[in-house]
């Protein structure tokens, strides 16, 4: 059957919100996705994980302590019940965004889709003619080419694990494999990280990975570097790992390997080519106004496009450009400044703004900041014995160009500088905020 709409959105993420705001506007609205509606975030990725991260905290705060008077050293996670929990608050999901959906009148259509030509999505045996459309399909593990990579788990298998394998090797060295690393090793698995690199976590601060790195060591998490996965095969009961380390062999034995070397857009079933979409290996390629620069019927936001960090806050300022571009034609540009990170290990890590090399690649003039605070009171007063930070300030305007942040709550502090750098609020101006005391943020007066 041919339907004609307004607007056709591919993908029910976070950037599909647009689909919301359009129909509310009395656009004809339709939204198509393979999966159970909702998106990565919310049902394989930020949510479910920051639910498992809450139970590792939890254990790490608590084992922390064990020694200033908290005496609970074997505390334990209950995976079962925390499974039980997880389900119990993210599986309603794809009902619930369904049912808020029909009640907006936006026609919903379960299957893959794909390009026939500029404007025209196939969905099974429906065609979608879009007036416009709006590639929102979010990202997928990257492609590994090593012999045996399809027997990697995904981060999804991770997230739905019934109980916790005994031992778990995560390849790649990003945030899907220490966020879980994390959490696995608190649940008393026995967990490997291996990293094709010299130092994993490479849109971060080196100095800090360098402290996570070693503080990740400290609770029993092998992270070995520099060294290139070649074969996932079976033996001994489960799979074996195969790689090469500076020359020498290595072999790893593992219950469940996961794929954490990262995730690509999820767009080579679209057949892009058919609708003369320019895309490269970042996702769509588009203007400042997320259009496509090939295609004006076609707009992407989120993962899908080439454009900022594949982030979730990314995703949700493209759906507010896309929104006002779709409604009343463009005129909003994207402005990713300041944008937050973080990596929610045991400690967490956090960025916001530049790095020192971007920093200095742009040409900028600055000064550095910079302190362990493992002997702070923040630190000592939990038992965290891996905490630091990093501020860059521009000299002259004593703007403050990125913050890096590692530490307890270092996730949530990492928002105030958030503000300041896209505020352009000065470091000075910072120092004079009556920050409640102590708290963690009533420590920043002292980062610059």
């Amino acid at each position: 059957m041919e339907r004609s709409f307004d607007l056709v959105v591919v993908g029910t993420g976070v950037t599909s919100a647009v689909a919301s705001r359009c129909r509310e506007a009395g656009w004809t609205v339709a939204v198509v996705d393979s999966r159970p509606f909702g998106g990565t975030c919310a049902l394989r990725g930020c949510v479910p994980k920051k639910i498992l991260v809450g139970a590792a905290e939890a254990i790490h705060h608590a084992r922390n302590m064990a020694t200033i008077g908290v005496p609970a050293a074997q505390l334990t996670i209950d995976w079962p019940a925390l499974m039980s929990f997880k389900r119990s608050m993210i599986d309603a999901t794809p009902q619930r965004t369904e049912e808020a959906w029909g009640k907006l009148g936006i026609e919903q259509f379960h299957g893959r889709a794909r390009f026939v030509d500029s404007a025209t999505l196939a969905v099974g045996d429906d065609r979608l003619i879009g007036r416009r459309v709006l590639i929102a399909a979010g990202a997928m593990p990257a492609p590994l080419k090593f012999r045996g990579a399809d027997r990697l788990a995904t981060s999804e298998d991770f997230l739905n694990l019934d109980r916790v394998p005994a031992r778990i090797v995560f390849v790649g060295g990003g945030y899907i494999s220490f966020e879980f690393a994390h959490v696995a090793a608190r649940a008393g698995a026995n967990v490997t990280i291996l990293h094709r690199g010299a130092r994993p976590l490479e849109g971060f601060d080196p100095d800090l990975v360098d402290l996570l790195v070693h503080r990740t060591r400290e609770l029993g998490i092998r992270v070995e570097l520099d060294l290139e996965v070649l074969d996932l095969d079976s033996g001994g009961g489960g799979l074996v790992v195969h790689g090469v380390q500076r020359g020498a062999e290595r072999h790893f034995e593992a219950d469940m390997a996961v794929h954490g070397a990262g995730r690509v857009p999820e767009l080579d079933d679209l057949d892009l080519d058919r609708a003369g979409v320019k895309r490269h290996q970042r996702g769509v390629i588009v203007n400042e106004y997320l259009q496509s620069v090939s295609n004006p019927v076609v707009y992407a936001g989120g993962d899908a496009a080439a454009s900022g960090p594949p982030l979730t806050p990314k995703a949700d300022h493209d759906s507010g450009v896309l929104v006002g571009n779709l409604l009343e034609g463009n005129h909003r540009t994207v402005n990713y400044e300041g944008i937050a990170s973080t990596v929610f290990t045991t400690p967490p890590l956090a960025s916001a703004g530049l790095t020192e090399n971007a920093a200095r690649a742009a040409g900028l003039k600055f000064r550095t900041s910079r302190q362990d605070t493992s002997g702070w009171f923040n630190s000592r007063r939990v038992g965290e014995t891996a905490s630091g930070f990093k501020v860059l300030i521009e000299e002259g305007t004593g703007r403050i160009l990125g913050a890096h942040l590692l530490g307890p709550n270092a996730d949530e502090v990492i928002n105030l500088f958030a503000i300041a750098i896209r505020l352009r609020i000065p470091a000075n101006d910072l120092k004079e905020v009556l920050f409640a005391y102590p708290t963690y943020g009533s420590d920043i007066r002292f980062m610059l």
